[in-house]
């Protein structure tokens, strides 16, 4: 369960919850190599990512976790800050709005990564069934501002 006190919510009352912060993920620790397992997954290993020695030689000083890797680990945020829903039986990856990578993000030795997790949007579509649309910022230990901005929609069952 994540750091902060995130409450149970339901389905079928989720609109209840618009607009509020819904809780914060646990940390999750990233290293080069796993930095170099995504890049060759998403055949993106390029050296700005992959290459510590030619990172060193960059503006920011090492290589740089890929934004796609952040927005990845939005399906494991949500689940850590232990934000499944007690009449949810299941969600489908329905896909991201808005997306930003605001900060680029240097591995070095390893970072540490959390989201905080907002409550944006619930579409009711019937049969108990919601569209929900989460807010995630995406912060780096010990540094002031968000690395990542995104819109992460899934699409509920209820139990």
């Amino acid at each position: 369960m994540s750091e902060t006190n995130s409450k149970p919510f339901r389905l079928s009352n989720i609109q209840d919850s618009i607009g509020q912060l819904l809780g914060v993920s646990d940390w999750v620790d990233i290293d080069q190599i796993q930095v170099n397992v995504f890049g060759e997954v998403t055949r993106w290993a390029k050296p700005g990512h992959c290459d510590p020695e030619y990172g060193k030689t960059t503006p920011y000083g090492g290589t740089l976790i890929h934004g796609f890797h952040m927005i990845a680990l939005c399906s494991y945020f949500f689940e850590s800050a232990g934000l499944r829903p007690i009449d949810g039986a299941y969600s489908l990856n329905y896909g991201l709005d808005k997306v930003r990578v605001l900060n680029p993000v240097v591995i070095g030795d390893g970072v540490r990564l959390r989201s905080h997790v907002s409550l944006l949007n619930a579409v009711d579509k019937g049969n108990g069934e919601r569209l929900v649309t989460t807010t995630h910022q995406v912060e780096v230990e010990g540094k002031p501002d968000y690395a990542l901005y995104a819109e992460y929609l899934s699409y509920w069952y209820p139990k």
